[in-house]
């Protein structure tokens, strides 16, 4: 009988196993493929994710791992271009894009090393029922079916979770997809975070292991069929239409893997919690990747879930009290940024948004604080004051 299993090892999932062992519960954590592998992600960690790491004691093993920090923030569009380091809080301005395979290896050591018990090649095929209380799981591994009890089931199994479907997990304020996205990685390119914005287009590159450098395209969802007749001709087109400098380092560099891409950006929230079980990371929350606050926003979901978990499991009215506080905190938590990656989303150049980079443009201050207010570092006010009012 475990207090807590936790369907996925990755962003979301690891995390929340391994803060809720740290708290004393006796924690299982299942993961469906065998070894960590690679899986469709901008990487990208702004600063708020950064400084969850440093708390956890993880970061080190994210540097040492060779993970590349990136501290200057480049964004053009429309011919304002603005260049800085994100003004926040802690003083350490270090973003981060770890590829997926080493983050999320990273992360289920360290839910190991908490006492986790962990087991990888595990495929959940069915939630136990204990008198209409969600009370463990069946799953598969080795060819063989298995049973496990717990006070509480978390799926952190993505954006097509198992748990979410099993548990009858309703969906809401969905979105239709608004792009779709191309990348790949280049070799001797240089670059720090830049993003790239024209109507219609998007373009943005993070650094990442091995020195490679992750760029990606963004298109309109209903051209996604016509670019993957061609993609990667489209895919530079892109490039070269909206970041023209970029293109020109491009063609100094070299393409180090295929081009991977991805059509099915949905955005929606889903219930966080019921009787005897909560989603956590992609599972509860989807977005378009264009902003890329995934991995961000799934470690704020597992610190949130967990800190609200303290103390409460197995008591099944304390659980479910929980459960209610974390889905209505998730959700204001999440929605500033859902909202804004929807306008993002729909790669349109705003009027009003213009106006405020214009403002900002030359001024290294507000530039800097406003990269750290879209990181999520510093809220919308220590932008807006009246120094700046007064240039709008």
């Amino acid at each position: 009988m475990y207090d807590a299993i936790v369907v996925g090892a990755r962003c979301a999932g690891a995390p929340t196993a391994m803060l809720l062992a740290r708290q004393g519960y006796r924690v299982l954590l299942l993961e469906r493929a065998a070894v960590p592998g690679d899986t469709v992600s901008t990487h990208y960690l702004h600063q708020p994710g950064v400084q969850r790491l440093r708390d956890w004691g993880v970061l080190d093993a994210v540097v040492a791992s060779g993970a590349p920090a990136m501290r200057r923030t480049v964004y053009e569009v429309a011919g304002v271009r603005l260049a800085g380091q994100a003004a926040v809080p802690s003083g350490d301005n270090a973003a981060y894009g770890p590829r997926r395979q080493i983050l999320d290896a990273i992360l289920t050591e360290a839910a190991a090393q908490a006492g986790v018990t962990v087991r990888m090649g595990a495929t959940v095929t069915g939630l136990l029922d204990d008198d209409g209380w969600v009370g463990g799981v069946r799953y598969t591994s080795g060819g063989r079916e298995h049973t496990e009890q717990a006070a509480l089931v978390i799926g952190a199994d993505g954006m097509r979770s198992t748990v979410a479907r099993l548990a009858g997990a309703r969906s809401y304020a969905e979105q239709p997809s608004l792009t779709c996205i191309y990348y790949t990685y280049w070799q001797d390119l240089p670059a720090d975070f830049e993003l790239y914005e024209a109507p219609g287009r998007w373009v943005g590159t993070v650094r990442t292991h091995d020195d490679l450098t992750l760029v990606a395209a963004y298109f309109p969802q209903h051209e996604f069929d016509a670019v993957r007749k061609d993609a990667l001709r489209s895919y530079r087109e892109n490039v070269a239409g909206t970041a023209p400098g970029l293109a020109e380092r491009m063609a100094a560099a070299t393409q180090a893997e295929r081009l991977r891409a991805r059509g099915d950006q949905l955005n929606f929230l889903r219930q966080a919690g019921g009787p005897g079980w909560a989603l956590v990371g992609d599972a509860g929350h989807h977005k378009d990747s264009i902003t890329a606050r995934g991995i961000t926003d799934a470690f704020g979901q597992a610190a949130l879930l967990a800190e609200h978990l303290r103390g409460v499991l197995p008591d099944r009215s304390r659980t479910a009290a929980a459960l209610q506080v974390y889905a209505e905190e998730r959700d204001a938590m999440l929605d500033p940024g859902y909202q804004a990656t929807l306008l993002t989303a729909r790669l349109t150049v705003q009027s009003d948004r213009l106006a405020l980079l214009r403002a900002i443009e030359g001024d290294q201050e507000l530039t800097d604080r406003y990269f750290a207010v879209v990181a999520g570092s510093l809220p919308s006010e220590a932008l807006v004051g009246p120094e700046l009012l007064a240039r709008l």
